[in-house]
């Protein structure tokens, strides 16, 4: 366990030293929030990539894994289904309002599009909902030392906080980019070697699959946990804010069409990865408590020593990679979104940078703090994703293709989508609606968000509409 300790520390302090060392090319809030719109196909390929394939990807898709079969492909494949929409279809267009009108957020493109009222809809609800997907990554991160040397989750979730706040607050998204590119790199080329390796000692293939539970859904792809993922997932990586700012720092619309489609068919590729750990870590231990546990599982009882240590830098280099693009929304919305539109409009380019880093290490904190709340990294994740889903999808994915919903059509959706997903999940915890329609409380909310959209839209005349399309 010394051993895997070591590489651990010794990978960490690694990537806070390039996040230090890549700072010193931040020249203002442009390079922090957009990385001056420099990025060409591959470096949007890889900040993407690295984005995507985090503590929901690995750990939370691999437990998925552990208890549910072959569904858990859609985990990470409805990312990759999200991704070649938004590649296509939303990317675009919004990059070319972000690069007209020098945009920054999410919050920047719906204000514009609908109205300061939207945009501090949206941003008091993601704000809140993005916490726990920070808290997702922290508890993912303590998860690995707690299965190492047995301390306390606070511990881990400290320790990985405090590594992605020092080099994040050090450069934004232009030193994120880099560094996610070498955690990138690890992780991938870990697990091309850990997977076979550990198929090897498992007995092979069919070791595996005698290992596996005999359930009949365990062994099918269309299972309904695999569809829930799906219409809880899917339309929040057509949505994402996170993405939505990362696509303004293409240079050019060909660089992040070409640069994100790719990554997602990545994604619909590695989506087999996580999977099949959760397969694979059955004829390690059937009988694990947690199936979060199933990513660390196979890497220190299915592989060599050296090899286990290095596949769990791999896995905390997932996990850091997503945490610093989460705290990348926070941050830029609190700087961006709430203080230099309400706050202090006339804020210099270096008080805004200040309080994006301050952003950064009060999002940490409250990360932290909810790592204490939260035990799981599925159901924590989930929680954002819904969330964001029933907020955004309708509203963004209109305002995109039409100019004529304005402001009401826009709150009125926001706030349906919201309140059916609270009222759904609230009845299913009390007992009243089945846990099928509770576990379809995403997909309810999306429908209801679009039922009322399109209600607003159809009883306000045409001359009453409040749009600021023209203007995008």
């Amino acid at each position: 366990m010394a051993l895997h300790l070591g590489v651990l520390i010794v990978y960490s302090l690694g990537l806070v030293a390039l996040g230090l060392v890549m700072s010193r090319r931040v020249g203002g809030s442009s390079s922090f929030f957009v990385a001056d719109r420099s990025f060409g196909p591959g470096m949007m390929f890889s900040t993407f990539l690295a984005a995507n394939i985090g503590a929901g990807s690995v750990i939370a898709a691999s437990e998925l894994g552990y208890e549910a079969g072959l569904s858990a492909w859609w985990y990470v494949g409805s990312a990759g289904i999200g991704q070649i929409l938004f590649a296509f279809f939303v990317g675009p267009r919004i990059w070319r309002a972000g690069t007209k009108h020098g945009l920054y957020t999410a919050g920047d493109y719906l204000e514009l599009r609908y109205g300061n009222a939207v945009r501090a809809m949206v941003v008091s609800i993601l704000w809140l909902g993005t916490l726990a997907i920070l808290a997702a990554q922290l508890i993912a991160m303590s998860q690995i030392l707690e299965w190492v040397l047995g301390t306390p989750r606070w511990v881990g979730a400290t320790l990985g906080a405090v590594i992605m706040v020092v080099y994040f607050t050090a450069g934004g998204l232009l030193t994120t980019a880099w560094v996610n590119l070498v955690q990138l790199s690890v992780l991938l080329i870990g697990f091309l070697v850990a997977i076979p390796i550990a198929v090897k000692n498992a007995g092979g293939v069919d070791a595996v699959l005698a290992a596996a539970p005999t359930s009949p859904d365990f062994m099918n792809p269309m299972a309904f946990a695999g569809i829930i993922m799906f219409v809880i997932l899917m339309p929040s990586f057509v949505v994402s804010p996170g993405l939505v700012q990362m696509g303004y720092a293409a240079r050019d619309e060909r660089s992040l069409r070409k640069g994100v489609a790719l990554q997602a068919l990545a994604l619909l590729a590695f989506a087999f990865v996580p999977m099949s750990v959760g397969i694979i870590a059955h004829s390690f231990d059937p009988d694990l408590a947690n199936g979060a546990y199933a990513v660390p599982t196979m890497l220190t009882l299915g592989l060599p020593p050296l090899l286990g240590a290095l596949g769990l830098a791999a896995v905390f280099s997932a996990e850091v990679s997503s945490a610093d693009t989460v705290l990348f929304m926070l941050s830029t919305s609190l700087s961006q979104d709430i203080y230099k539109r309400y706050i202090a409009p006339e804020a210099t380019d270096q008080e805004v940078l200040r309080v994006a880093r301050f952003a950064a290490v009060l999002g940490g904190i409250g990360g932290l703090i909810l790592t204490l709340r939260f035990d799981s990294v599925l159901d924590t994740i989930t929680i954002f994703y819904a969330i964001m889903s029933v907020s955004l999808f309708v509203p963004l994915l209109a305002g995109v293709y039409t100019r004529r919903p304005g402001v009401p059509e826009a709150v009125a959706a926001i706030g349906a989508g919201v309140t059916t997903l609270v009222a759904v999940s609230l009845a299913g915890e009390a007992g009243m609606v089945s846990s099928a329609v509770a576990r379809s409380a995403t997909g309810i909310g999306i429908v209801a968000s679009a039922v009322v959209f399109a209600l607003i839209l159809l009883i306000r005349r045409p001359g009453t509409r409040t749009s600021n399309a023209s203007h995008v």
